[in-house]
Formats: C-alpha cells, structure tokens, sequence
C-alpha cells in the first residue's frame, strides 16, 4: 500500500462500516463510538478554512493525543499551519456547552434535561408560528457543520416545520463569489484546482493577502518554477504583497474601475482571444463598448494607480499564457463585490485563461465547508445547487426525498442582511442559530445587540456557552465539534473530504445531527427523515440530489472512497464509480459552461461611489481583515489554545501610518480611540507603513472591530461590505482621566 492509501489503512471498507454500525447500536441516534481503537491513526479534514488540509488524529490508549499533517494528501502535501496543528487543543476549553440551558428573564441560566430542551424548543416555536405564522421564525446556519448536518438542517426547518426563512454565515464571506459564477456561468462553479498555483506564469492576487489566511496555498504559490510574476492588487502593504513582484496599492473600492480600465487596455492593445469569445462567450460586443469608457486617465484618477504601473500590469495578463486570477474578501466584501468579481471573470474570458492548467478565475472560499454549504444548505438554492422557483427542480427533490412537493417553498425566503430587518420591524420574533456567532461578526454589531432584545425566543446550538450570542440564548442546545462527530466538507477546489469523530463530546453534548433528529421527531417530521439515520445515510441522499446536476458526485459510492483517493473534486458522476479520480481536475476545460446555450456571459455595470466616503468629521478609512496564521474569525475557537494565543496580539489594536500617527499625536502602543458614526473602540497603536496616509486597518478577529463598520450591501448578493468605513481615531485618555 502506497500514496495517500497508507495513511488510511486503519479504515478499511468493512472496519469504516462496522465502526458506523457500532455507533448506532451503541448510542441510538449518537454518533461517537464509546472508545477509538487502542492505538491507530485516523485520518481527518481540518475544519477551519476552506483549504481542506488532511490531518492524522494520533489515537493513545483509546484517545486522540496529537495531531499531524497528512504526508501525500493532494492539497497540503506534509504540511500545516498553526491553527491545524492545534485544532484539538480547542476541543478542552473549559467553556464548553455540556448541558442544555434554559436562560430566565433575569438572566439566570439553568440546566434541563435534553428530553426537556426538546420540549421547550417544539413548545415555543410551535406557539410563535400558531400566533404569527410560519414567517415568524428564522434560522441561521454555518459553513463550519458537516454537509449532511447543513442538508438536515435546512431540509427539517423548510420541509419539515414549514419555516421559509434562513440563511447562512457563508453570506458573509462568499455570496458575491456565488452570484458571480452563477450569473456568468450558469452554476456556482469554481473552475480550479489547487495545482493551478503551481501551473501559472502569472498570478494575480486580489484583495487576498494568502500568506496569513491561506498559508498552505502560499506554500504552493512559492513552490511555482513557472512564475514570472506574483501580482497582489491591494490597498495595504501585506505580507503577501512584501513578496509580489508587483503591487498594485489602488485606493479602497476601486477595484470594479480598475479591472473594467484593463479590460479597455487588452482591447486597445488587441490582447484578447477573439476565437475564445467568439466560440464561448455571449455579451462581448456589450461589455466591449462598457468599458470603452475607461480609459487610462480615467482608472489612475479614481483608482490612484500610476499609468505607468496600470499598462504593465495589463502587459503581464495580455501576453502570458497561463494567467490565474484569485480573490478572497477584499472582493467579496463589497457594496459591488458581485460586478467586481465579474470583472475579474470578464478578464479571464477575455483571455482565454480558463479551463487550462494554470489559469482561471478563482474564488477561494473562506470557511471549511462553505461550499458545502453553498450547494445543500438549503438557504439561498434549493439541494444540490437547484433553484426552489423552478416546479420541475421542485418535484425532483420531492421525489428523492419522497415527500410531498407542496412542502418545497418556491422561493428561497430572506437573506441574512433581510432576517434581521424582519427582526426591526417585528416580523421575525424567534430565531434559531446555529455554529455562529453573529453578535460579534455581523456588521454594525451595535444593532444586532438591541435587535436580539426584540425577539420571544432565541435558541443557539453551538459548542460553547461563551460566545456573544451563546449568552444571549433563551435555550442554549450543547454541540459536537469538529473531531467530535463523522461528516464530510468540500473545500474551495471542489474537493469531498470526510471528517470522523477521534474523540468523544463533553459531558451531554451531542452532534448537530443527532440533534436535528430529536428535533425532528418531536415536531412529528420524524417519518420524512427516518431513512437519516447517520450521516453516512444522509451522504447517500447529497449523493443522490447532486446526480445530473453540475455538482454531480453520484458516482461517489461513500466515506471510503473519498479518503481512498485523497479527496474527490465534482463533479463524479455516476459513471465514474469505482475508477480512480486524478488528483486534480478543473472544469470548462472542453469550453462548454452551464447557461443553455454552453456560453459564459460578459455581466458588468457602472461602478458606483463608496456608500461612507472619509470626510472631514471622520476623515479616515478603516480597513478590515485577516491579523495572524494563529487567528480564526471570531476567535471562538482559537483563542481557546494556548498555543495559538502567543501567536498574536491579546488585544485590538489598529494599524496607522507615521504620517497620521504624528499628525494626530499618536505612537506606537499608546491607547487610542477608533470611532465610527456608530461606535467607538478603544484599542492599542501600532504606527506602521503598511498602511498608506489616509487609511487605518484593524483585524476582523477582534469584538471591537465590528462595532465601527457600516451596513452596506452589494445589491445582488446582499453580502456585508465589511472593507471600507469612515472613521476618525484620537488618543485616548489614561482610564483614570476618562
């Protein structure tokens, strides 16, 4: 046994099986097998980032000691960043949920029974739809629960408790990536493999400073024998822009000019590919004549990006061969980010640079399984990537699942941003959350904290009773975490990974899953679900929803042959049962796309002006983002190891450039105030070049952070634009003196 195999040995097809028949006889509707084997190794995804690292559970008499990178697992190759070597040590915290809790008006907290927490829970939710509607309840999921956990829950509240509206915290960092590709290509569809960082001579970088928040892909990205240039088109000086050969430092959401003014130089230059477009593309001829308007003095006075640096950079996309365009959230986060993300689509078409190694438009997913939870959330698509408007798309779920049609809605219901304007005006009065936590990442968190006060009934499911909105819960149900339960996440290559539990949860917490199921049995949904059994079951159903859909992975028979070949990228069909997958595989690579007619579509509009411009009240820009390797979003979880704390700073702090900082008396590691129209911080200076003049950045890690932002939403994905905000910073006075 060789390759990715040998670090799978101890599951074989019958031990896998057996071990899932033992955790079913042995805990009813639980999934945790009572002890691991003595002493073996398990292999796991990683459930942080979407990267989708393999890791090895070390298994000590019965239980996971350590963690290590899997060896020849085709997407981290032996390696690892801080956040996956520590991903156990965050599983202990003293502050984890072990009991349902019941919280009072007062604020007292007390522990019941599960059989009681289920009660109260169908009791109150039961009563609010009895006097209000259906409508009157929500829920919020998360891209960090196991595809099977994600395809239940939203498949219990919509199908079987008849609730209409729910969302999930993937609306926060990949809903403008997803309108793109939709709306350009026909279907939320990724083109690329991880290898394609490997194969390009170009690399464009954007918003996406991948050394912090992606370390394993920048390994791969400085592994490249073929790159003549790394591009990072970025308003602050990162620590991927200190290695690019070019930086693009453009003024904050300028992005949508400046891709649509090199757009006009690959036309004027004749650097396009006319047999590309003609044979695959449809709008040309429109988008040709959009951005006809952009001309180079037009981009450099909006974007401040010198002319000189503009024509090389459109000299290096039109005469390269393989050029690759990735983006994160300095996209995607944006009052525009959908029409930004397609102008950078619109770049590749232009090109040709799609389809082939080393080329492609390519968003990279924030959370674990975010597209997981992109395809069968059941929030924004109906299962597998279907729309719930479409009756035909309808019937076929219906039939699959058997259970009536008529219990499909035929709409998706509200966004995430809408929820909690139902919530001001009264319409939302219980809501149901899920492995998030939006008290602390939702934008303007100020008026989330008012809002929840405004709700009869709140219920959090989560794995620690700390967190902001944990707190807050009228009935808190007490989780499974990752390492804790079995499922499976597709990372941002497309690629299938399984997780398995290497340990046991605390005390009497359980797995989303098995908790969905005691949910679903109180409510009297129980027969719509009874073939559900585990996860493993539920895979088959995903396995099945995703048949003849452009996500197909029909053809994956089950956890074993994921594992077995290291990660299964969709689509694998029905056909492909049995054989052996390559490693790495890309889409559009025969032209073809997902519209009708197998074109992709040029989608473009005017940029439009930043909703909070600096002025003179607030004559800053806050920018957001990623802080440190060792960071997590809402450092939920990795503020919990020891470990990843020495890794990054304790407290907020802000980052200002040595102009400002003398211009308004600040130095480094004084105590200032960051304050927005909404709010105001107070957090630590660090005076740094990093930034330019006129710009401050905070890490999006911090509680302070999001009490400055502005609630802005690009129109069309209705996703935060968490980037760009006025503020105003000062130096704060000793506490005493305040």
């Amino acid at each position: 046994m060789s390759g990715i195999a040998s670090f799978f040995r101890p599951f074989s097809r019958r031990s896998l099986a057996a071990e899932l028949r033992r955790v079913d006889a042995g805990h009813g509707i639980g999934q945790v097998p009572a002890r691991l084997s003595p002493d073996t190794i398990a292999p796991l995804v990683c459930g942080y980032c979407s990267t989708g690292c393999a890791l090895l559970a070390h298994i000590r008499n019965g239980h996971a000691v350590n963690l290590s990178p899997a060896p020849h697992y085709p997407v981290n190759h032996g390696t690892a960043c801080p956040k996956g070597w520590q991903a156990l040590a965050v599983l202990d915290s003293a502050d984890r949920a072990t009991v349902p809790l019941v919280q009072d008006r007062r604020g007292h907290r007390r522990r019941v029974s599960w059989g009681e927490a289920i009660e109260i829970f169908v009791g109150r939710m039961r009563r609010i739809i009895m006097e209000h509607g259906p409508d009157a309840v929500a829920f919020l999921g998360s891209g960090q629960l196991p595809t099977e956990e994600l395809a239940f829950f939203g498949s219990l509240a919509k199908f079987g408790m008849g609730l209409r509206h729910g969302d999930g915290n993937t609306r926060q960092c990949m809903a403008s990536a997803v309108v793109a590709y939709k709306e350009c290509f026909g279907f939320d569809a990724p083109p690329y493999t991880y290898a394609d960082l490997e194969e390009s001579e170009v690399i464009v970088l954007i918003g996406a400073n991948l050394a912090i928040a992606h370390p394993i892909l920048w390994r791969r990205v400085l592994r490249n024998q073929h790159l003549r240039a790394l591009v990072v088109i970025d308003p602050r000086t990162t620590e991927t822009a200190l290695a690019a050969t070019l930086h693009v430092a453009l003024r904050p959401k300028s992005d949508l000019v400046l891709f649509y003014g090199l757009a006009h130089l690959l036309l004027r230059q004749g650097w396009y590919d006319r047999a590309f477009i003609a044979a695959h593309t449809s709008g040309f001829e429109a988008f040709a004549a959009h951005v006809a308007e952009y001309s180079p003095e037009v981009v450099t006075a909006a974007t401040g990006v010198e002319l000189q640096t503009l024509l090389e950079l459109a000299r290096l996309i039109g005469t390269s061969r393989r050029v690759s365009f990735w983006w994160t959230m300095g996209i995607n986060q944006s009052y525009e980010g959908t029409r930004a993300a397609q102008a950078i689509i619109a770049l590749a078409l232009l090109t040709g640079n799609i389809g082939r190694p080393g080329t492609g438009p390519n968003s990279i997913t924030g959370q674990c399984n975010a597209m997981g939870s992109r395809l069968f959330a059941n929030t924004t698509c109906l299962l597998g990537g279907r729309d719930f408007r479409n009756p035909a798309h309808r019937l076929e779920v219906a039939e699959i699942l058997g259970i009536d049609p008529q219990r499909i809605p035929d709409t998706p219901g509200l966004s995430y941003a809408e929820i909690v304007e139902a919530i001001v005006a009264g319409h939302i009065r219980a809501l149901w959350v899920v492995g998030t936590n939006p008290l602390h990442s939702w934008i303007n968190r100020s008026d989330l904290e008012g809002l929840f006060d405004r709700l009869e009934f709140l219920v959090v499911q989560d794995m620690y009773h700390s967190t902001e909105t944990a707190q807050r819960a009228d009935l808190l149900l007490p989780a499974a975490a990752w390492g804790e339960k079995w499922g499976s996440f597709i990372n941002s290559e497309r690629r299938l990974g399984v997780i398995r539990p290497v340990r046991r949860p605390p005390g009497e917490a359980l797995p989303d899953f098995s908790i969905f199921q005691h949910i679903a049995e109180a409510w009297g949904a129980g027969p719509m679900f009874r073939s559900w059994r585990n996860p493993q079951d539920a895979f088959t159903r995903l396995r099945e929803l995703s048949r003849g859909q452009p996500c197909d992975f029909s053809g994956v028979r089950d956890y074993e042959d994921i594992e077995r070949a290291g990660g299964i990228q969709w689509p694998w069909p029905a056909d492909k049962a049995g054989s052996e997958p390559e490693p790495h595989r890309r889409l559009f690579s025969d032209g073809k796309f997902f519209h009708p007619d197998g074109k992709a579509r040029f989608v473009f509009e005017a940029a439009r002006e930043m909703p909070e411009a600096a002025d003179e009240a607030y004559p800053l820009l806050l920018l957001t983002g990623r802080g440190t390797a060792a960071q997590w979003h809402t450092q939920t979880r990795t503020s919990k190891a020891p470990v990843l704390r020495r890794l990054y700073p304790a407290d907020a702090y802000v980052e200002i450039h040595p102009d400002d900082a003398q211009r308004y008396g600040i130095t480094s590691g004084c105590e200032v105030f960051v304050e927005s129209r909404r709010g105001k911080a107070r957090v630590r200076a660090s005076v740094t070049p990093t930034v330019r003049p006129g710009q401050v950045f905070m890490p999006m890690h911090y509680v302070e952070t999001n009490r400055l932002t502005h609630a802005a939403f690009d129109p069309y994905s209705r996703q935060p634009s968490y980037k760009a905000c006025a503020v105003r910073v000062r130096p704060a006075p000793s506490w005493e003196e305040e």
